[in-house]
């Protein structure tokens, strides 16, 4: 008898970690999950000059994952625009893991002018969150 009872909690132990794991990835395999403000996100990386510049310009809603997480080498005033860009976006700007600001950069729809968005002290790390 004692064996079954630990062999139930056992089996629900497993269930529930794989329960967990599951909601606790990505859909998207090309996003990582980052935890910001006590929130998980799942934030595509650009970590090179391609991904930088294109960021998430021409993507539309709706997609598998919550925005981008931009790695920068080096900490320096960052510039952000809105060109060809179809999602609102909140962008966390970033000195390691520390937020030192955050901004709107509204689409370019909503706007119909192109927009651009700074970091209000030097950056290593930008989030853009899809609102």
């Amino acid at each position: 008898m004692k064996y079954k009872i630990i062999l139930l909690f056992l089996s629900i132990f497993v269930v529930l970690f794989f329960l967990y794991k599951k909601n606790a990835s990505c859909k998207d395999k090309r996003a990582i999950l980052y935890k910001l403000a006590d929130k998980n996100y799942c934030l595509l990386v650009a970590d090179n000059y391609q991904e930088w510049t294109s960021g998430l310009m021409n993507y539309k809603k709706p997609v598998n994952f919550d925005g981008m997480i931009f790695l920068f080498p080096k900490k320096e005033t960052q510039n952000f625009w809105n060109m060809n860009t179809y999602l609102d976006l909140d962008l966390y700007w970033l000195d390691d893991q520390k937020v030192i600001g955050k901004s709107f950069l509204p689409s370019i729809e909503r706007t119909k002018d192109i927009n651009y968005v700074s970091s209000p002290k030097p950056a290593n790390k930008v989030i853009e969150i899809i609102r």
